[in-house]
């Protein structure tokens, strides 16, 4: 027997299924949305994990290809390794749901979302989101919840909840929103340059939803939960903290810590610590536990200076930004290159042009995107933060990263008929300490202008912080993070975008959610500081796209054909197509519907590859001039090749003004002429001449 929940959502039914199926997992929901089946389940092992100071919590979406009845592609008829998208969504549902756990505990949990079935009209991510949430919440698992999740579209001006995926390609907004019973806890949102009081309007009318999911949640919890099981603590003691404050005061760790620069701070507290470890030579227990309590102890002196006496790390006020730096050209040869420095963060970024044959291709469950034009990709080398360890290529950190700038960017790409490229841009971590995605975007939009992508705007990136008390109205928000202020903090809120609005948001938090106020001032304190980055610092580096692309970068010319000449273009077996392109050495590129991209580094090439094409696709009319290339020699005449795979023949009466015996007399093989178009003889053919060719 199992027990069935359901509610109304957004027009359609949400059912979970309670105790049929995975029920040795520590909690399972089966989850229904329309069409759209998600197996949701929660598991902790029995006992903390030795030797770690975080919370080992794991979370998977797995997306099958049967959910949309396909097999996958490849040689290795399995799902491979996670895509993009679905690591992106682990994110989306890990950082709302981390904060909830007890802050000392240790065992490990892993969240796992089975993706079996997807209906278009249901997305699947916000119904994992509500799996994660309603298994968790009804297990033994420690957690502080329900939360609850919503996506909200918007479509000319009128907003949508949890809008279908037919929708969401036509949308300007995709928002996705996670709350507890009284705050937000996460924000997730890619825009088109959505106005700031309208992008908190989106936010706030998704909180509306969750707390109505959230009662539906608590009737399950009601009905199904299991008892919340104890744990082994691993707080650590307040003994210890005494005995650490005797030997470094509070005034010596503020010290300690209060500098701007990222290595003297690194090596006061290793002096500290060498310290404290003489003094506690001989407690193991307390040895094991010490780099926690020190961080714990800095993390401290930081919120309290910051909090009670708006005291920052580095001594800036409050909304001051760190010293910045931009330029471009740094990198030869390259199509676009661009350097962004923020205090002790600093991006370069290489943009690459290529034919949008490049473009990549993508095999998931969204069947309305199947190709991505525009990649944004980020690298994070243990060399930008002092440390040595050997690369194993991009962890979840740094595709989120990438994915995050790539929304923020997206938004101001011209169209492909604007551009006919695929652009790619790649951000080099060169030094990090605090909130590289946003000078990544920074970066890159200098990156863009300089390669000569035409796009609609600058866009910048800035994150704010916040540090509260022990009531909703004692916080403080700060402007541009440093490393130190993001670790000890309780909120990372990046924020891109142009003069006219935001593009992308993407916010962390350490504490259970936030209020409308700390929300609408970190809005607030974001803009400002994006719109002086753009006026003040991007702006001097390079104003506007160039109006070329670089000596370098492939030049693509497009035009349009009759579809149905496509196939004369391309030729029996791509002959024709091929010829063009030996004879040229450019790519060709044709859509089903007649558009020509013609791509080389050569425009006189480049012309004349689309000059042969439209030989080929234009019908021969009387009067029309050619020049062309002898390439038969018959008795009656000579054939001259236009274009490859046209070709016209010359009577050898119309060879010359004077009456020759052979068409060798005056022909050879290979010769280029000129001859004009007669237009139909008697027997309907087309007739070419030499000799009518008029002198100029």
């Amino acid at each position: 027997m199992y027990k069935t929940f359901s509610m109304e959502l957004a027009g359609r039914t949400l059912s979970v299924d309670i105790g049929r199926v995975a029920k040795q997992a520590n909690g399972a929901a089966f989850m229904h949305y329309g069409d759209t089946t998600i197996l949701s389940t929660a598991t902790a092992s029995d006992k903390p994990r030795e030797g770690i100071d975080f919370f080992p919590l794991s979370v998977e979406y797995e997306e099958k290809m049967y959910a949309v009845g396909k097999i996958p592609g490849g040689f290795n008829k399995r799902e491979g390794k996670a895509s993009e998208h679905a690591i992106l969504t682990s994110r989306v549902i890990d950082r709302p749901m981390r904060p909830l756990f007890p802050k000392d505990y240790r065992n490990d949990v892993t969240l796992n979302n089975l993706v079996m079935a997807v209906d278009p009209e249901c997305n699947p991510e916000v119904v994992a989101m509500l799996g994660s949430s309603i298994a968790t919440c009804i297990s033994d698992i420690p957690f502080d919840g329900p939360c609850a999740a919503t996506q909200i579209g918007m479509i000319d001006g009128e907003l949508i909840v949890n809008p279908t995926l037919a929708q969401k390609d036509v949308s300007d907004l995709q928002l996705t929103v996670a709350s507890t019973r009284e705050k937000v806890i996460m924000i997730e949102a890619g825009a088109k340059e959505i106005p700031e009081a309208k992008m908190i309007e989106a936010i706030f009318k998704a909180h509306e939803v969750n707390q109505e999911i959230i009662k539906f949640i608590d009737t399950i919890v009601a009905e199904c939960g299991k008892e919340k099981h104890s744990y082994e603590s691993c707080a650590v003691p307040e003994e210890l903290f005494e005995a650490i404050k005797k030997i470094v005061t509070p005034e010596e760790m503020e010290v300690a810590v209060f500098t701007d620069d990222k290595q003297t701070r690194e090596e006061n507290i290793r002096q500290i610590t060498e310290k404290l470890e003489a003094e506690f030579a001989d407690n193991e227990d307390w040895l094991a536990i010490l780099g926690e309590a020190i961080y714990q102890y800095q993390k401290k002196t930081v919120r309290k200076m910051i909090l009670k006496d708006h005291k920052r790390p580095d001594g800036r006020a409050i909304t001051e930004i760190r010293p910045l730096a931009a330029e471009v050209d740094i990198i030869p040869r390259v199509h676009g290159s661009a350097m962004f420095t923020r205090g002790q963060t600093q991006i370069c970024n290489v943009c690459t042009l290529a034919p949008l044959s490049e473009a990549q291709r993508l095999d998931g469950l969204d069947e309305t995107e199947v190709t991505k034009r525009y990649m944004h990709h980020y690298n994070f080398p243990s060399y930008s933060v002092g440390e040595t360890k050997p690369s194993r290529g991009p962890g979840r950190r740094e595709i989120g990263h990438g994915a995050l700038a790539e929304r923020a960017l997206v938004p101001v790409l011209p169209s492909e008929a604007e551009f006919p490229y695929a652009i790619r841009t790649v951000s080099e971590t060169f030094e990090s300490n605090g909130s590289t995605s946003q000078a990544s975007i920074c970066a890159s939009s200098m990156s863009l202008m300089a390669a000569g992508v035409p796009i609609k705007s600058a866009v910048a990136g800035i994150s704010c912080g916040l540090v509260t008390g022990d009531t909703d109205d004692d916080y403080i928000v700060l402007t541009d993070i440093q490393g130190l202020e993001d670790f000890f903090g309780d909120m990372d809120f990046k924020v891109a975008g142009t003069h006219e609005g935001i593009t992308a948001i993407q916010m962390d938090i350490k504490i259970h959610g936030l209020t409308r106020p700390i929300i609408e001032e970190a809005i607030a304190r974001t803009r400002e500081a994006r719109i002086y980055i753009m006026d003040e610092v991007m702006a001097k580096a390079i104003a506007e796209p160039r109006k070329e692309v670089g000596e370098y970068a492939p030049k693509i010319v497009q035009i349009r054909i009759n579809p149905d000449k496509i196939g004369d273009v391309v030729g029996q077996k791509g002959k024709t197509i091929n010829a063009i392109i030996d004879e040229t050495g450019v790519k060709i590129d044709i859509t089903d519907d007649g558009a020509v991209s013609v791509c080389g580094t050569d425009m006189a090439m480049i012309q004349k590859a689309i000059d042969l094409i439209k030989i080929i696709v234009t019908d021969f009319e009387a009067g029309q001039l050619l020049t062309g290339k002898v390439v038969s020699i018959k008795e009656f005449g000579a054939f001259v090749e236009f274009a490859p795979g046209k070709e016209g023949m010359v009577h050898i009466s119309k060879i010359a003004k004077e009456r020759i015996n052979r068409v060798e007399d005056v022909l050879t093989l290979g010769d280029v002429v000129k001859v004009v178009c007669l237009g139909k003889d008697k027997m309907g053919r087309m007739s070419f001449s030499m000799k009518d060719v008029k002198e100029d």
